[in-house]
């Protein structure tokens, strides 16, 4: 992937070719709902970014707090667009103390078709009562 002559480029494209969203379009409308943010704050698709910034991206339960080392508006392999960016250590230390915590929760296997029976709803607010307080940002 060659890196890109211009000194800015547009937030929606960087996080395209860094194979943070599938698409322009989701990247555009994930920055227009807030889930993108370049020094804590909300920004617009058309933002130009630089290298040096800091840009915090939220994507379902994964939230990247990433510093921008190059400027490519070309879609390449994983590999290179790992390369476009540098991830904070706070985000590494996040991302792995959430998934530790996922781990511990029980999974619960529910394929019935319909609503819950009366005893599926029992066990249903039993669980919930028992896992009320429950945040996977925080360690138990």
């Amino acid at each position: 992937m060659q890196e890109d002559s211009t000194e800015s480029i547009r937030l929606d494209k960087w996080l395209w070719a860094a194979r943070f969203f599938k698409t322009r379009t989701l990247a555009q409308d994930n920055i227009e709902l807030g889930r993108v943010r370049i020094d804590n704050q909300r920004v617009k698709p058309s933002k130009e970014i630089r290298c040096g910034d800091e840009i915090e991206v939220n994507r379902g339960q994964e939230r990247f707090i990433v510093v921008v080392k190059k400027i490519s508006s070309k879609r390449g392999s994983a590999s290179i667009a790992q390369q476009l960016y540098e991830e904070t250590q706070e985000s590494l230390e996040m991302r792995e103390r959430i998934r530790n915590n996922l781990r511990a929760v029980p999974i619960v296997d529910y394929y019935a078709k319909g609503r819950p029976t009366k005893r599926d709803g029992r066990k249903l607010r039993e669980f919930m009562a028992q896992h009320a307080d429950y945040d996977p940002t925080k360690e138990f």
